[in-house]
């Protein structure tokens, strides 16, 4: 599923070191010659594709990013110390655009891809480079150049790690704002929800995964009915996907199987993706019931959830996690190979 979220940022390289006017101080040469060392090249600023992150939501609390400067050049010949570059990290799948013209200044596919955005500026040269057979005393040296200040606006067409897919009804906006800050509609009648809600996952170690509740999906909606192809094109594109079987139902094992059919008829390489069985609204049922028994040889596992009562949603979020990784690897291998020179 293709989601746009944007940010718009300053990028501002580092100013290059100023050279120096110096001469050489020797005890036994009282007319040393010009020494003046130049100054240090400021640092360039790079965006970096970083495939742990899955939003650009980072920039929106910091807007301005600046590289160090270049230091100044000091005497015998001394260069002065090169700014450090500064790295940009962003989700793979980030375009990044120069915001006053609008024109692609490049787009990072695949974590580990860099992108020079904005440019550090040339040191100064010392007045060693200004001696000349006629000039030997030069006390001419220039400044460093600044470094290049451009304002970018990253956009990131995001694919959704997991997809909640079900009837309408089945709890999907439920679970997707018990496990992140997301706020879709709920409500009690069908078709709640009428467009994707995008909403991101956070666990510790900074690991994070982005989960998408789909519209209800109902029979026949591979052939357009209800809201029909629009959001199974929209499931297409997730990597993992939740089936969610609400406890309430006359008949758990057939309303996954109508699920699952509907999938199968849109696309045999959906319906392939890995998927897991949620039994929704846990709550509804004593803690003491059984819990009906869904046949699914396919599933990569089968949990029960109560997004109400918050009862087994770390569980929930355990197995996905775990599923998600496997699929990251698969898609990082297929992924094509880039050039560091573009």
């Amino acid at each position: 599923m293709t989601f746009i979220d944007r940010a718009v940022v300053r990028a501002l390289a580092g100013t290059g070191g100023s050279g120096t006017s110096s001469f050489a101080r020797f005890k036994y040469i009282p007319k040393g010659g010009p020494d003046g060392g130049d100054g240090g090249r400021g640092g360039s600023i790079y965006v970096r594709g970083d495939p742990n992150l899955s939003t650009l939501l980072d920039y929106r609390y910091r807007t301005e990013w600046k590289a160090e400067r270049g230091q100044h050049g000091k005497g015998k010949k001394m260069t002065g110390a090169s700014g450090d570059d500064l790295y940009l990290p962003v989700p793979p799948g980030t375009e990044i655009f120069d915001a006053a013209t609008g024109a692609l200044v490049g787009e990072v596919l695949v974590g580990g891809q860099e992108l020079l955005v904005a440019k550090g500026g040339r040191g100064g040269r010392g007045n060693t480079h200004f001696a000349t057979s006629t000039h030997q005393s030069p006390r001419e040296w220039e400044p460093g150049e600044e470094g290049e200040d451009r304002q970018l606006e990253l956009v990131l067409k995001l694919i959704a790690d997991v997809g909640l897919v079900g009837e309408p009804n089945a709890g999907k906006s439920s679970l997707l704002a018990a496990i992140s800050a997301a706020r879709p509609k709920i409500a009690d009648y069908p078709f709640t929800t009428l467009e994707p809600n995008l909403g991101v996952v956070g666990l510790s170690g900074s690991r994070s995964f982005v989960v998408a509740d789909i519209p209800g999906i109902i029979e026949g909606a591979h052939r357009g009915k209800g809201l029909g192809l629009k959001f199974l094109q929209h499931v297409e594109r997730t990597r993992v996907l939740a089936f969610l079987v609400p406890l309430d139902s006359p008949d758990p094992q057939a309303a996954y199987e109508r699920i699952r059919a509907e999938i199968g008829a849109y696309s045999l390489e959906l319906f392939n993706k890995p998927h897991l069985v949620v039994m929704s609204k846990r709550d509804l049922l004593p803690a003491d019931a059984t819990l009906p028994d869904i046949r699914a040889p396919e599933a990569r596992a089968v949990v029960a959830v109560s997004s109400a009562a918050g009862f087994g949603i770390d569980a929930f979020n355990s197995v996905l996690w775990e599923l998600i990784i496997e699929a990251r690897a698969h898609t990082v291998q297929a992924e094509p190979e880039f050039n560091d020179d573009e």
